[in-house]
């Protein structure tokens, strides 16, 4: 755990001299990449002297909304979010209601005149006026105040996204692509390390294509290789790896460092050849096996975290059979599907969703009831053995954790009887009792 007062009670204490500080409350919707943005945007108005929280409900003179617009569903939730501000400021219980992120990115036109009750959208390009900072921009500094627990936090390396799915708004949101230089992540990670973080997950919408945008290389492997020398930093994950032309290289820097966990999150989203190619994905479904397989190979015992779009446009019901036969080969210790979302001005758009609701749903469910099976089996495994655990929280019958091979909040838990005080934020040697489709259970070895 780190020691002294934390950044953000410095913060809150210079605050409090400030007589025209003022009570900002962030609230987070979606993807880890939007709690990174929340903290650097925090960052940035604790600077100012204003008092800085992460809560929901609290009165507040300001709130932020960081929203998300990926899918309808995350829409639908940001929208609604939205209108539970408004509510409360007609209550009074908040003065100003601010909405940033890719919502307000999006759809700023039309929300400006559907909800004039809120105060002000500020899309990426406009968050300098937010901050007071014209120089601002959100990969151009390593101060964060840090809204995850002490022990882990996400490292964001680049922003936006140069490959053009068909279905995907996440370019039309975000832009190109744009890394983050390797000194600035060092900077950043060593900040983190400072303040007690044992553990960062490497994020971003695209970590296969890091560094082209400056080099015209591949440049994952050496960033890598500069976080390994971080002092401090006991894990290091890999989240969103694009699998074409995928940089096989990283995989060494993964064998040669410990800190790096055995854990890759490459989202495949479909196999057949057909629908690839529509998806606007490249490579063929041959490559895909390939890649899986030699991934494998090379760092034994890895566990993939994927996910797969179920019900596209052109999906037939053989193309999804490939798609469940591709599961079953490939085995993946960590999977989600997204049932097809239709989204306006994707290239994809055109086609329509004419596959109906309840035959996405159906399809959706065969591939979780398989990957159920899958995961009891992969933990069934792991029963008898001792693994190295990090403790994320207390419960009242037990305390909650995770391996290499889970990430928090999307992956497997490992749940230990309280017959002795553990830490939360330590490592511990656990020994597993028993096993879950998606939990393990277990005690200190």
């Amino acid at each position: 755990m780190q020691n002294g007062p934390s950044i953000a009670k410095v913060y809150y204490l210079c605050a409090l001299k400030n007589k025209d500080a003022m009570t900002i409350n962030i609230i987070t919707l979606g993807c880890s990449k939007n709690i990174v943005d929340s903290e650097v945007i925090a960052a940035q108005l604790q600077k100012k002297g204003h008092r800085i929280f992460f809560e929901g409900t609290m009165n507040s003179d300001i709130v932020i909304l960081n929203t998300c617009s990926f899918i309808g569903d995350a829409r639908e939730e940001s929208v609604n979010e939205i209108f539970a501000q408004i509510e409360r400021k007609m209550r009074r219980q908040v003065k100003k209601i601010y909405v940033v992120g890719c919502l307000a990115e999006r759809c700023k036109a039309d929300l400006v005149n559907e909800l004039p009750e809120v105060d002000g959208f500020f899309t990426f390009a406009e968050l300098s006026k937010l901050v007071e900072d014209p120089s601002f921009n959100l990969l151009g500094t390593s101060e964060r105040l840090v809204s995850t627990p002490a022990h882990y936090a996400y490292l964001k390396i680049s922003e936006g996204c140069d490959h053009q799915c068909s279905y995907c708004a996440i370019p039309l949101i975000r832009g190109k692509q744009i890394s983050k230089p390797i000194p600035l992540l060092v900077e950043e990670a060593k900040k983190l390390a400072d303040q007690g973080t044992k553990e960062v997950m490497l994020i971003a919408q695209d970590l296969t294509y890091y560094g082209i945008d400056l080099t015209g290389k591949h440049e994952l492997a050496q960033l890598m290789e500069a976080l390994a020398q971080v002092k401090g930093l006991e894990w290091i994950r890999l989240h969103y790896a694009y699998p074409l032309n995928f940089p096989y290289e990283i995989l060494d820097v993964m064998n040669a460092y410990p800190q790096y966990c055995r854990y890759l999150d490459i989202p495949i989203q479909h196999i057949s050849d057909d629908i690839l190619t529509s998806m606007r994905r490249g490579g063929r479904s041959q490559y895909t096996y390939d890649l899986v397989d030699r991934i494998r190979e090379t760092v034994p015992g890895i566990a993939l975290r994927t996910t797969l779009i179920s019900g596209y446009p052109t999906e037939t019901h053989e193309q999804h059979k490939e798609l469940v036969a591709f599961v079953k080969h490939a085995r993946f210790e960590r999977l989600g599907v997204f049932a097809y979302s239709q989204e306006d001005d994707t290239p994809a758009y055109d086609l329509g969703d004419p596959i109906r609701k309840n035959v996405k749903t159906k399809r959706v469910n065969e591939i979780m009831q398989l990957q159920e099976q899958i995961s009891l089996e992969n933990n069934e495994s792991k029963v008898g053995t001792t693994m190295k655990v990090i403790i994320d929280a207390e419960e009242a019958d037990c305390y909650v954790g995770r391996t290499e091979f889970d990430s928090p909040d999307v992956d497997n838990s490992v749940l230990i009887s309280k017959e002795k005080a553990l830490t939360i934020g330590e490592f511990y040697n656990i020994k597993i009792t028993e096993a879950a489709e998606y939990d393990l259970y277990g005690e200190l070895a």
